[in-house]
């Protein structure tokens, strides 16, 4: 056996068969994919408890290590035992997140909830109405032009029919069927409120072991690696965490300023549906680039049924609001946290978000950050191994490399 040639054999032979092995196997997956998928929800159902309380362990991980770190620095000043000054801050982290965690949900229940389901029966009672006062108002508008009149009133006539005619003829007869959906909708939801309830305890699991699991993680990467690419990984893990935790986190903090001053301003400009729409704005802030868009459409068509001026004013209020958001306030906050250019922003919410929906929108851009950050990576080392430049301004105007001695030939510019 210790003939090379041998040895090269086996090699050869040993990576015939895995990749025979992977073909048949992805031939398999392929072959049947929805039992595959299936069986992959099945799993991912019965672990949702699971997932719910590592995400509300994440999110409440910045809140749990400052009041831990804090406590145990008071508390090693009056006991000795360092061990029982690290259980008791342990717990005290445990305890002010829980606490935490509660009073937003309490708030949202008690106080937020009920607004905007008053705002909605309001809604609701007064649309009637308000579509006849925006027909009155575009009438009123347009009288002194009749040709725009004759020109936009059918439209509008039109649509009106339209929807009395799906109220009469499709959302009565219909009731039956959508009560049914509802109830399926019912039980849905009790199942997630079940998942949550039950990952709050997996949270307070995970915010207490989550130092054990980090060394055991530890170990199996440097068992399975060698020493080189252990580092590599563990260094890249921690610059994932520090982006993800960044950038949400500081998402959060700024969508709750951006909601909590539509709020007041609103109040203030006396506009209509002011809880409602500052819950929206607020939440679709969350969503980077598209998030204003998206929360700004709706509301101001909820403010335009009242009042088209007032629309007008949110419409000014909402582009003066993102600008600061987007030049002041969202830049103090997060500062540069993922290093993404405008574009690859773009990019990597259209193809999260096309493919995990809400949620892809949310973790798009730390997502893609981390994945920018590893082919760059590994672009600028195979670059380096081949003495080559990894500098990008270096290849603008390349033409070619020359191959004897390594030197850059710039293209000529056409005049």
């Amino acid at each position: 056996m210790k003939n090379p040639r041998f040895k090269n054999y086996i090699y050869w032979g040993t990576t015939a068969l895995a990749v025979v092995a992977c073909s048949v196997a992805f031939g398999f997956f392929l072959s049947r994919f929805e039992i595959v998928s299936r069986a992959v929800g099945k799993i991912v159902s019965i672990l949702m408890p699971i997932i719910y309380g590592a995400v509300l362990a994440y999110l409440m991980l910045p809140i749990y290590n400052k009041t831990r770190v804090y406590t145990a620095e008071k508390l090693k000043r009056c006991i000795k035992d360092g061990h029982t000054a690290d259980s008791l801050a342990k717990a005290a982290g445990t305890l002010v997140s829980l606490l935490l965690l509660i009073a937003i949900v309490c708030g949202l229940f008690w106080m937020v909830i009920p607004q905007i389901y008053t705002s909605i029966i309001g809604l609701q009672e007064s649309l009637g109405e308000n579509i006849n006062n925006l027909s009155l108002w575009l009438m009123k508008m347009f009288e002194d032009n009749p040709t725009i009149e004759q020109t936009i009133m059918p439209f509008y006539e039109q649509a009106a029919t339209e929807f009395q005619n799906w109220l009469t003829t499709d959302l009565v007869p219909n009731m039956s069927k959508i009560i049914g959906e509802l109830s399926t909708g019912l039980l849905s939801v009790v199942t997630v409120v079940k998942n949550i309830l039950i990952g709050v305890i997996v949270m307070v699991y995970f915010l207490n072991i989550k130092d054990t699991l980090s060394a055991q993680s530890k170990k199996i990467v440097y068992s399975l690696l060698k020493l080189k690419d252990a580092n590599r990984l563990v260094s890249e893990v921690r610059f994932a965490h520090s982006v993800f935790g960044g950038f949400i986190t500081g998402k959060l903090l700024d969508s709750l300023i951006i909601g909590i001053m539509c709020f007041f301003a609103m109040q203030f400009l006396k506009m209509p549906y002011v809880l409602l729409v500052s819950v929206i704005i607020g939440v679709t802030n969350v969503i980077p680039f598209f998030g204003p868009f998206i929360g700004a459409v709706p509301s101001a068509f909820l403010i335009l049924l009242v009042s088209p001026m007032k629309c007008l004013y949110f419409l000014i209020f909402i582009l003066v609001l993102q600008q600061f958001d987007g030049n002041i306030l969202g830049p103090k906050i997060l500062g540069d946290s993922t290093g993404l250019p405008s574009f690859w922003v773009l990019f990597s919410i259209l193809l999260f978000g096309g493919l995990f929906g809400f949620v892809g929108m949310i973790i798009a851009v730390p997502l893609f950050a981390v994945i920018y950050r590893l082919t760059a990576t590994y672009v600028s080392s195979a670059l380096r191994k081949k003495d080559l430049s990894a500098r990008t301004e270096d290849y603008l105007s390349l033409d070619y490399i020359d191959e004897e001695n390594r030197h850059y030939v710039d293209r000529e510019r056409e005049e």
